[in-house]
Order: structure tokens, then sequence, then C-alpha cells
């Protein structure tokens, strides 16, 4: 089952790898990782996207709360959440396939953020499921790079 967890964390160095090192300790497989600072200076979130059962992830929290960085950790609920990842896809365009490609790119209301004589990188932000949409149809033209950020998730609603 996907969880995705965040964590509130003095922002210090070294405490990523204490943090990335308690999950590879125990066997699991990190999906998707997004840090950085929050609005105060002193403190970041550690967004995680893991692939683990449910008590797995309760023993891994516990775990995590003993890490003396550790300030806050919020496991989230996928129906309650805005969830948004940054994409990077450079794809093969020549002459013929441009307008097509460019198309696609509307419909999904992302960005060309640059333009080369045989190729067309995009950016785009959204959900995992609408990246994974433009890519299945960008992928017929070629895929040249793909470069993703990993999630980061907020819960709806107000501040807890």
């Amino acid at each position: 089952m996907n969880h995705i967890i965040s964590v509130l964390v003095e922002n210090k160095a070294g405490v990523l790898a204490k943090i990335s090192g308690l999950f590879s300790r125990r066997g699991f497989n990190i999906e998707s990782l997004a840090v950085g600072p929050t609005d105060d200076e002193k403190i970041s979130r550690i967004t995680l996207a893991v692939n683990a059962e449910e008590h797995s992830i309760e023993q891994i929290i516990k775990q995590l709360y003993k890490l003396i960085n550790v300030i806050k950790i919020q496991e989230l609920d996928p129906s309650n959440i805005v969830e948004r990842e940054l994409v990077l896809i450079k794809v093969g365009a020549d002459s013929k396939t441009r307008p097509e490609i460019l198309e696609i790119v509307s419909v999904f209301r992302a960005n060309i953020v640059d333009v080369a004589k045989k190729t067309i990188m995009i950016e785009i932000t959204g959900n995992s499921s609408k990246v994974k949409a433009l890519e299945d149809l960008l992928r017929p033209f070629g895929i040249l790079e793909l470069v993703r950020t990993g999630k980061i998730a907020c819960s709806r609603g107000s501040k807890s």
C-alpha cells in the first residue's frame, strides 16, 4: 500500500541522512522524496512516499519519533490532500510532430520551457495521474529525458 508521510524536522545537516537511513535499514524503498524549508527557516518538511504495509508504517513512524531532530510526523490521508509533482520532459519533435505535441501540452495546461531544432522541453505540475497521462501521450514521440521533483502534499482544510 502506498503511504505519504510528512515529517517536520529541525533544519540541520545530516537529518535527511538519518531519516533515509532508517528506511534503508528496515528494507523499505522510498518511492518519492521531497525536502524543503517551511515558513520557519529553522524547520524543514520532508515528504516521503513509501510502499509498505500498514503495520510497517506504524513501526517506522515510531522509530522516526525517536530521532532527536524530528518535530512532528503526519501520515497524510490520500483522500484529503492536495498533491503535486513538478516534471520536466524532453521530447523529440520535428516540424511534422511539433503541432501535435503543442496541442497535447495545451490540453494538460503544461508549459513549453525550451524549444530546439529537434526537441521540446515541457514542464508539467500536477498530481501523479495527470503527469502519467501526459507522459503516456508523449511516449510515441520519443521521451529523451524525464526529471521529476518527487511528490509534495498538504492536508486540505485548516492547519493541523
